[in-house]
């Protein structure tokens, strides 16, 4: 009697995919992962809260996780606001900036941005008040006092600024450091002071703005915004401000 012949197991079995927990728990990772990416592309996080999550997603691996992993906020709890620009800058700038003076940046800034000007006017203060900067290269040409038309018709355009406020102004006229000498001016001193003064006549005679809030100064080279050591500095110092003063008393 023939013995029955039993099928031979082939001595090449296929090899054992991964267990079904490890798709869950893969799942599990990459949430996490996600979690944290968001947690960190967060401006700002409230350190307890974090706390918080964190001791969660502890008890949630220890397999002790509550029923709720995080305490969603409140439709009626406050939330933080994002800060203006200027608020932001503040927290550089000296302690004795006013709250009028900080009004009077943004005011300057809100007009400059909506006509356009910040190709030709940058915006600073200090606690004296409120800077329009302009570069000397749209005003006047080199070594010349005489108002350019560029330079003419960007005045033009900050009447308007100027005549929605009272305060004093005073236009300061800076040069660089080297040394001028032409028949007109002598120095860098009467060369920065005629271009303030130029500023101020065409503000005062061709313009609206009185003339008792007006002054002219001129600083020369002796307050320079960078170091003279490349043409490209220089030309940032060859420029002419318009300081808009603010009282002291002013709050």
């Amino acid at each position: 009697m023939s013995k029955e012949r039993r099928p031979r197991k082939s001595s090449e079995s296929s090899s054992p995919g991964a267990p079904a927990w490890m798709a869950t728990f893969s799942d599990m990772m990459t949430l996490l992962l996600t979690f944290f990416i968001l947690l960190y592309s967060m401006s700002s996080i409230d350190a307890q809260k974090f706390k918080e999550i964190t001791q969660s997603l502890q008890s949630v691996l220890s397999g002790e996780a509550s029923s709720s992993i995080i305490e969603m906020e409140g439709p009626n709890e406050e939330l933080p606001l994002d800060n203006p620009t200027y608020e932001e800058e503040e927290d550089e700038l000296d302690p004795q900036i006013s709250e009028s003076t900080l009004e009077m940046y943004s005011q300057v800034k809100d007009y400059v941005e909506t006509e356009g000007l910040q190709a030709e006017v940058t915006v600073s203060l200090n606690k004296s008040g409120v800077f329009v900067n302009i570069r000397e290269a749209i005003l006047f040409e080199s070594g010349e006092a005489v108002i350019k038309d560029s330079g003419r018709n960007l005045l033009s355009d900050l009447e308007g600024l100027f005549l929605s406020f009272e305060n004093e102004i005073v236009v300061e006229g800076h040069t660089d450091n080297v040394p001028h000498n032409s028949n007109k001016y002598d120095t860098n001193w009467e060369l920065s002071a005629g271009r303030a003064l130029a500023v101020v006549r065409y503000l005062s005679e061709e313009k609206r703005i009185p003339g008792e809030r007006l002054s002219a100064i001129g600083y020369g080279e002796y307050r320079p915004i960078v170091s003279n050591d490349t043409d490209a500095n220089r030309a940032l110092n060859r420029r002419v401000n318009l300081l808009i003063i603010m009282d002291e008393g002013e709050e």
